[in-house]
């Protein structure tokens, strides 16, 4: 999961780097969600991502959430689950994704947080493509339970384009 998060980390600052803008294509905006190919030195990683649509409470120091799903095919990754809360976590305690009253067990660390089993990553996938909108609960360090909801409104568009984006 730690070159989840260096991959992850990655694609996020070839976003935010100008000299390294053309190394990653927007392959499309769908409604809530964007979705992104790039190529890190170990092949082609896609992306998709939206921000919540609220963050309740809104914790002190909160930065921006995301939520993606990414498919890294050279690696036999498909269909990750990653947030970033924009806050941290407590250490040591989970988080759940909750979509339409489904609920999948995350694993924190730090700001971020992932699918604790990721044998259940298509399952998820297929969820998010069914539903309506996704909801992360996590407990910060301060202890205050928070509550990020996300439109998963374009989520199939955005999940169907970084599976061709990543098909070779």
């Amino acid at each position: 999961m730690r070159l989840a998060a260096l991959g992850l980390g990655m694609a996020i600052a070839l976003l935010a780097a100008p000299a390294h803008a053309q190394s990653v294509k927007l392959l499309g905006e769908f409604r809530s969600w964007s979705a992104y190919s790039a190529t890190e030195s170990t092949g082609p990683v896609c992306f998709a991502l939206s921000k919540p649509v609220s963050t309740d409470p809104i914790p002190d120091g909160f930065t921006a959430g995301w939520l993606y799903l990414t498919n890294r095919p050279s690696e036999g990754v498909a269909n990750e689950l990653n947030v970033v809360a924009g806050y941290t976590f407590a250490p040591e305690t989970p988080a759940v994704a909750i979509i339409d009253g489904q609920g999948f067990e995350l694993f924190t660390d730090k700001d971020a947080a992932w699918l604790r089993d990721a044998s259940q990553n298509d399952a998820l996938a297929a969820a998010l493509r069914a539903g309506s909108t996704v909801v992360i609960e996590g407990t910060s360090d301060k202890g205050i339970k928070i509550t990020q909801t996300f439109s998963l409104s374009g989520a199939t568009a955005a999940s169907r384009a970084i599976a061709d984006g990543c098909a070779g």
